[in-house]
């Protein structure tokens, strides 16, 4: 776990160079802010470049603002590594990691910044987006991404496929005898849970939650891989690698938004890969045996304790996410803000999704959604989990052994 200490003699220096600001007005010492990011989008990377520019036409003191994009799949450890380091960035995203950054008091508190900000209008946030990210009342990250994974349709492939479905009534059996359809016909693979790739495990509760199942008990401290429920929705995904195909299977690779595959589940920002090669559907995920449901991923944006531009980095990021900008984000990550939570507004500064996909897919999805499996040491719980896993991926594989042995690998975890 990341522990980080405040130094007594930095701390001392802050106080005084904030009484010499208070004194006689803005220090002339100009600073560069670094946020860490994992997004390399051309596009959003552009519009956090224009806010930037923006607020540093008001805010000579800052007389930089980098946006550092680093690999999704290493952004864990390579955050944490510059932390240790002692080359923290001011600013984070922070997807499975908040947790561990919150309980070791890695970042600072934005609660009373924001409340402060006028025009920011803190009551605007949902409760239910801030949770994740709060402790004692207190908000330590902006949830800047509330997305429900959705499932996305290439309506050109089914067709050539011979495929029909209504997304009134979608269910993950037919998704599954769609995408094998597809399979046979085309050579193109079914469907695809992006960013899983037989590695990042977690991603698969947008499937297994169809199923009633979960990776841990609502306290987070019991191993519940395997369940009844576990045991069925891994049997699907199994038999859809290995039976059907309807799944690519370990070392396949078929990128939907390059037209290769017939389904994708992913988040709504994810359309901004979409360039018009193939006409396309966005729907809320597939029923599974337990019924609809809806399953989100968030990502914050917090200041780390550990910057030497503390203040600034929070008035930055403040104006980052006051309405107006919130707005100009929601184009590729819907907002927090119940203002902006409409079908219509989304859609405002959105090029690629209607307001009706929007409404349907992300806003109606809100309400009920429950979180991806997110704990304390989520390195430690991916890498043993996976580490466990790996068996699952095999023709032979005794399913039910193998979830038990994903219990005896990170329940040790899960309790310490």
């Amino acid at each position: 776990m990341i522990r980080t200490r405040r130094v007594p003699g930095a701390v001392a220096m802050t106080t005084v160079l904030a009484l010499s600001a208070a004194c006689s007005g803005p220090s002339d010492e100009a600073v560069d802010l670094r946020m860490t990011v994992w997004t390399s989008d051309k596009g959003q990377l552009a519009l956090f470049d224009s806010i930037a520019a923006a607020y540093r036409e008001d805010h000579p003191d800052v007389s930089k603002i980098t946006f550092e994009s680093l690999p999704f799949e290493d952004y864990n450890t390579t955050l944490t590594t510059q932390i240790a380091g002692g080359n923290a960035p001011d600013l984070a995203w922070m997807g499975d990691l908040s947790q561990d950054l919150i309980a070791s008091d890695a970042l600072v508190g934005l609660t009373d910044t924001f409340k402060a900000s006028p025009g920011w209008k803190y009551d605007d946030l949902l409760d239910s987006a801030t949770s994740e990210y709060s402790r004692d009342g207190t908000l330590y990250a902006y949830p800047f991404s509330n997305s429900p994974y959705a499932l996305y349709v290439n309506t050109d492939l089914l067709a050539a496929a011979g495929q029909k479905t209504d997304p009134a009534t979608l269910t993950w059996d037919q998704v599954a005898a769609a995408g094998a359809a597809v399979r046979a016909k085309t050579g193109k693979a079914g469907f695809v849970i992006r960013d899983f790739d037989y590695k990042a495990w977690n991603t698969l509760a947008t499937v297994w939650t169809g199923w009633g199942a979960a990776a841990w008990s609502a306290d987070g401290k019991t191993c519940t891989f395997d369940s009844p429920e576990m045991q069925q929705a891994f049997t699907f995904l199994h038999d859809a690698a290995f039976k059907t195909q309807a799944m690519p299977g370990p070392g396949t690779t078929a990128d939907f938004f390059a037209g290769d595959s017939a389904f994708t589940v992913a988040q709504v920002s994810r359309a901004s890969l979409l360039t018009g090669e193939f006409e396309f559907g966005l729907h809320p995920l597939p029923a599974g045996p337990k019924g609809t449901y809806s399953v989100l991923g968030q990502a914050g944006m917090g200041v780390l304790s550990s910057s030497k531009h503390k203040e600034q980095a929070q008035d930055f990021l403040a104006y980052l996410t006051d309405p107006q900008n919130a707005a100009k984000l929601a184009q590729y990550f819907p907002p927090p803000r119940q203002s902006l939570l409409t079908g219509d507004k989304l859609a405002a500064n959105n090029k690629v999704l209607s307001a009706a996909q929007l409404q349907d897919a992300v806003v109606d999805q809100l309400p009920d959604a429950v979180a991806l499996p997110n704990h304390t040491s989520p390195a430690e719980i991916a890498q043993k989990g996976k580490t466990a896993l790996d068996a699952m991926w095999r023709p032979d594989a005794d399913i039910p052994a193998v979830l038990r042995s994903v219990c005896t690998a990170i329940d040790p975890i899960l309790t310490k």
